[in-house]
Formats: C-alpha cells, structure tokens, sequence
C-alpha cells in the first residue's frame, strides 16, 4: 500500500500537518501536544518475527516466561537483546544490544546521539543503584543561550532544530559503564545484530514513517538527515528496505576501542563540526565538552507506597520524586475499593499529580547545581500533610508548591521549561534475577534535525532547561549552567516488596511519562490488574490543571463526571510507550504498550 495513503487512514488528524506553519509550531510549543503519533495497531503482519508475543500483546495478554524477559519498542531490537539473553549474557548486556538496534530502527526516540537514566537491581548483593547518562550543557553555555537580544524567550523550534540545542551525549558512556559493571558477554559481540541490520537494510516500520511524515518540513533542513529519510523530498514507504552503512561503521569503531572512541578522535570532531557549523543555528559543543563527560552513579530514590517501595531516578530526573509523591499523596485513600472507572478515585489521582507538578516546577532540578529537597518531598510526613488537601469533594481550585523539609533553603521562583518526546523505554529481568529499567531519550522526536557523520542524529536536550534564568528577581532552579544537566521527567522505575523486585516499568512520552507510570503502577498494585491490562487501559492524566482523557477509548466517557468535578477536560492522543515486567512467585509477566510498537520476549 502506498504510504501516503496508509498514513492517512490512521494518523490523528493534528499531526500530519504539525510542521507546516508558524502557528502549528507554536501551538506545538504549549507543552499540551503529544509530538509521537501512535502506531503499534498499525502493526499486524508486518513483522514476522516474534509472532508469538505480538500475538499476545494483540490478545491483550502478558507474555509469561520462566528465566528471563526483555521488554523494548521495536521487534528487532527485542530480539538482539533475547540473542543476548538467551545465551547467558546479563541484563546490561542485552540493553546494549537492544539500544544499539533502536538507535537504527526508531532513530527519532533516542541513539547514541542522545541520553538515558539506568536503575540497576543486583540480585547477588540486593542493592539497587542509578546511573545519570543524562546530556550535559557545553562549558560555554550562558542561562541566556535560548532567549532573544531583548532578553525574552526563544520560539521553541527556533531554539530545537540546529546546533544550539545540542549537549554532550551520554548513551555511549553510559552503555560502557553498565558493561563494565554488570556485563558478562564480551563488549565487542554486543553490536553484532545493530552492525548487520545497518548495512544488510530493515524495514522501515509503520511508526518509523508516521514520524518522518509528521516531521517531514524540518527533516529537511539538514542534508545528511533529508538523504536518511527522505526519498527525493517525499517521507520513505512503509517495508521500505533502510540501510545505514554509516552507523555500522561508528558501532564497529566503539565495540573495538570502546566509549572513548565516541568522545574522542574523529567522531567527537565530525560531532563537534556538525553542531557549530549548521550556519542557521550554530552550538557551542566542543571537543573538551566531549572528553570531559561521564556518567555518574546516584542513590535510587524509593518512595513508600502500600506494602511496597518505588524506586528509580532522583535529580535532574524529575521522574522518582513525581511519581513517588503521586502515590505517597494517595496512600491515605482507598482507591483500590473505588476502582479505576470512579470520577472520585481520578479526582484523587489528578489532584495528587497537580500537587506533585507543583512541587516539580519550584524544586527540582540537577542536584549537582542546586539544592533540592530530595528526602523532603517524599518523606511520608510531609505528604501526609499534603494529602489533607485532597479531603474535599470537588478539584482543588488552586494548586501551589508545598514546604518540604530542606538540608539548606533557597528561594526559587517555578520554572517554565517544556518537555516534549521522543524517547523510548526498556525494561530487562535476567537469568541470573538483575532487574534494569532504562529510559533513553533524544528529546524532541529526531533531536535537533542534526545528524553526526557517522550516522547517528543529535539531541536537542537542553531546551529542557528553562528558557528563563530568573522570574521577578529570584532564579529558576532548572536554568542553563556550563556543564548542568536539564531536569528530566524520565521514570524508570523499579518496585521492590520486602527487598526484592517484583515490577520493572518505565515509558516515554515527555512531562507526562511522570502520569503514564503512576497509572500503570495503580493498576497493578491498586485494581489488581496483569501487566498487559495495566498498559492497556485508557490514560487519563493531569499535570497543570486540565484532565487529558485519552482520545478514541473508554477514558472519554468520564468526562462529564470529571467537568462536574470542577476540572476543564481535554479529549486528545496520548501516545505512551510503556514497557513492564512484574516478576512472580511463579516466573515473569512482560507487556508492552499497544500505542506503540514494542513487545515483549522471554523464555
């Protein structure tokens, strides 16, 4: 079928045209627009492989497994992690292999070019760690990088595409790290399938097409991404055969020299010359920021929650602390009884979440930088004494940060930086009980537009920093600093009961990634649903004040419940990519979301 067609059949109606005027970008640049079109419907018969469990997955039914599961976006990049797994490597060597094959078959999410958070569980020693691969602000980067000579904010896209958005990239690194750590197969194997399909060709998934079309405008502004993607200025057809000789050639250079061939040497200098010299919007990346990246290993942060603990990525990811405080603000509250088709049980979980959103934009930011309240805001006092706020009948009528408990004060003014997708999600249990949840991210789907010589797009990460530096005199806690990382809402998360792992989850999908995790989390622990029913069922999020009920489901039904209730209601996609794993008494229960086009393996 022709893909132009194919497309308009079954894209949402907003987004084939999102880059085709300046009024379109800037509705865009509100924050309230899901940049990632769903697509995993759209996936029937197209790939052959694993059957199986996209059988599974179309049924609406976890894939159970006994040894070991891998969870991803893409079919092939689930399946170069189960060759990983299936013989006896562990699970940071199967994310390696998995990430190395994403960043070929859904470029527009995340890759070498971009960054990631890593919650580790050891099943030998039982402890849990985080890794920080999160994308640093160059050394030259001034808080004023994103406004205008008058001092006001840039347009969003005009701050996106090119090199200005551009920080030091931390997959490769962090990939190292992990392997160093925890790895067992040998580094250099771990690129094989990534290598084979860059130069043997794949096809060009239903997705992968819905975004080039939906991008279309902005992909060609920069020649080597134009050549990528697209097909004499027309988006590639679905099944189209894609070869990327380029990326196989950088994938050989790091699995013979390692990380440091990435931040240093010829590929750090093709980076660097692609980020300042995109003459439109040139960078300030250089080649010391590049050699002077690491990642960094931070405590995990768990919240309390029933009989479990939530854990996962503390600052510059907002993701831990939102989501904690989402449910330690609910534990006082039954809604396990109410059940998830109740106006009152989603009065509590949206009211829960503005709290936490507030809260968010005040506080949270790189800790390395700026004082953050960590212990204090999911410490169970303080949300003890937020959760009276959710006593009424009706929705908050105003929502403002609380007063958690600082190691030292500082007065910040609430941030304004957006957030928008791509970003993918991976969740792994091995053969040897290592738990890892890890989410990765370019940002903005396909970055900045910009792609390195070796075949690999860049990031346009530090537009998540805020735009402004102060507001009425006091600074924003999430402002540009040389060598800072941008707050993050990514939440790969890992539940623990008495100790030990019992669910691995995490999803993209920008500021509200904080709200799809949450959810599933409650549909598990609350409404006692299997993993596949968790990802399943209809979002419905709040962050600032409006209810988005997801577009096209079950969710919309609830809206004039919601609107008596004092909320304003959105009807709109809300494309999560939710991949889980609960572990059992009996062996393993994987899902993967049907919004999007991943599933899940295991044996």
């Amino acid at each position: 079928m022709n893909a132009s067609r194919y497309l308009t059949a079954t894209l949402w109606s907003w987004s084939i045209a999102v880059f085709l005027s300046p009024a379109i970008l800037a509705q865009q640049a509100t924050d309230n627009v899901a940049p990632e079109a769903a697509s995993g419907t759209h996936i029937e018969g197209f790939f052959e492989r694993s059957a199986a469990s996209l059988a599974a997955k179309t049924a609406g039914q976890p894939v159970a497994a006994e040894n070991w599961m891998i969870v991803a976006a893409n079919p092939l990049a689930v399946e170069a992690g189960a060759e990983v797994l299936a013989v006896g490597g562990s699970a940071a060597d199967a994310m390696i292999a998995t990430q190395a094959v994403l960043g070929l078959v859904e470029p527009q999410s995340s890759g070498l070019g971009g960054g990631a958070f890593l919650v580790w569980y050891n099943a030998e020693s039982g402890e849990l760690t985080t890794l920080d691969g999160r994308e640093t602000a160059p050394a030259a980067a001034t808080p004023s990088l994103f406004q205008t000579e008058d001092g006001e904010p840039m347009g969003f896209f005009d701050a996106v595409i090119g090199g200005r958005s551009v920080g030091t990239p931390g997959i490769p690194a962090l990939m190292e790290d992990a392997h160093r750590r925890w790895g067992r197969a040998s580094w250099t194997t771990l690129f094989d399938r990534a290598i084979q399909l860059s130069e043997n060709g794949f096809e060009a998934s239903p997705r992968l097409v819905e975004m080039i079309v939906y991008s279309e405008e902005t992909l060609s502004v920069h020649p080597p991404v134009a050549e990528m993607f697209l097909t004499e200025g027309t988006a590639l057809e679905i099944g189209e055969i894609t070869r990327n000789p380029a990326y196989a050639e950088t994938l050989r250079t790091i699995a013979k020299e390692g990380a440091d061939a990435f931040y240093t040497g010829s590929i750090a200098a093709e980076i660097v010359q692609t980020v300042q010299d995109f003459a439109a919007n040139p960078g300030l990346l250089d080649l010391d920021d590049l050699a002077a990246y690491q990642v960094k290993e931070r405590p995990a942060v768990c919240a309390g929650y029933r009989d479990y603990e939530i854990c996962g990525m503390g600052p510059p990811s907002s993701g831990a602390l939102s989501v904690g405080q989402i449910l330690g603000l609910l534990e006082p509250f039954d809604i396990g009884a109410m059940g998830p088709d109740s106006p009152e049980a989603w009065r509590l979980i949206g009211d829960a979440s503005r709290l936490a959103f507030a809260d968010r934009g005040l506080y949270m930011a790189d800790s390395d930088f700026v004082a953050v309240p960590t212990k204090g805001l999911v410490d169970p006092a303080y949300l003890a004494e937020r959760a009276q706020l959710l006593e009424g009948a009706t929705a908050l009528t105003e929502v403002s940060p609380g007063e958690p408990g600082f190691d030292h004060a500082m007065l910040w003014a609430p941030d304004e930086s957006l957030e928008l997708p791509s970003t993918t999600h991976i969740s792994i249990v091995d053969s040897y009980g290592n738990a890892l949840s890890m989410t990765s991210s370019i940002e903005n789907g396909f970055g900045s537009r910009l792609m390195a010589p070796g075949g690999f797009l860049l990031n346009n990460q530090l537009t998540d920093f805020s735009f402004r530096s102060h507001d009425n005199g006091r600074p924003i806690a999430n402002a540009l600093a040389p060598g800072k990382r941008p707050r993050s809402s990514m939440a790969p998360t890992i539940v623990l009961r008495d100790g030990a792992p019992v669910m691995v989850i995490g999803s993209p999908g920008g500021s509200r990634i904080i709200g799809y995790v949450a959810q599933a989390i409650i549909n598990t622990l609350d409404w006692g649903m299997d993993i596949q029913q968790a990802l399943d069922m209809p979002h419905r999020v709040n962050r600032f004040g409006p209810f988005d009920l997801e577009a096209g489901t079950s969710a919309e039904a609830m809206a004039p419940a919601l609107e008596a209730l004092g909320y304003e209601v959105s009807i709109r996609p809300l494309t999560s990519g939710t991949h889980g794993i609960v572990i059992t008494e009996e062996g393993l229960l994987g899902g993967a979301d049907p919004r999007r086009e991943g599933i899940a393996i295991g044996e």
